[in-house]
């Protein structure tokens, strides 16, 4: 089995930064949202507020109230060109993607990809909250290893090091930079 990261991985750039911009130039109502976001951005900032916590607030105060799922359509078909040519080239049935990025974002793509198994962060597209953890670092492996308890990483895929406990289960890691692979090297 491939497993992928998706942001700045498989696609060009952050999807969840992008679906944020993509809602601020939308609904432009959600511009009065920032003095509340900048607010938690800068509890996140001095380390009194959890990255969860942050996230969640700002998925929370963006996604209230609008139609976030006619959002989400339009921006993926906006962007979908954005996925990267070497990932096409060499797609398989069964690559799993597993990502930080809220899964109810990053699905509309893989879908349109083929791609059956997808992971990320478990947040609701409507109401913006988490129903568990943020799917980052040792918490990517903790959901791998519960969905495929026997599952084998043939090659990994990734753009970071915070994926470094993915890759060191892989059989072979790969390192991401554009459209350039190179073996994964520990830091």
């Amino acid at each position: 089995m491939n497993v992928y990261d998706f942001d700045k991985t498989i696609f060009d750039g952050d999807s969840t930064a992008r679906f944020i911009k993509y809602i601020m130039l939308h609904k432009p109502v959600k511009l009065l949202k920032l003095p509340q976001i900048g607010f938690s951005a800068l509890l996140f900032g001095l380390k009194l507020r959890k990255k969860q916590v942050f996230k969640e607030k700002l998925f929370v105060s963006l996604f209230k109230g609008i139609d976030t799922r006619a959002l989400l359509a339009d921006f993926w078909a906006e962007n979908y060109p954005r996925v990267k040519k070497w990932y096409l080239a060499q797609q398989k049935e069964d690559d799993l993607i597993i990502s930080a990025s809220p899964r109810s974002i990053v699905l509309p793509c893989c879908e349109r990809l083929g791609i059956k198994h997808v992971m990320g962060s478990p947040v609701d597209i409507e109401t913006g909250l988490y129903s568990g953890n943020n799917c980052h670092g040792e918490e990517k492996v903790r959901l791998f290893r519960e969905a495929y308890p026997d599952g084998v990483i043939d090659n990994f895929y990734s753009d970071s090091h915070s994926d470094d406990p993915l890759a060191r289960i892989a059989v072979k890691a790969y390192m991401v930079n554009g459209e350039t692979l190179t073996d994964w090297k520990f830091v």
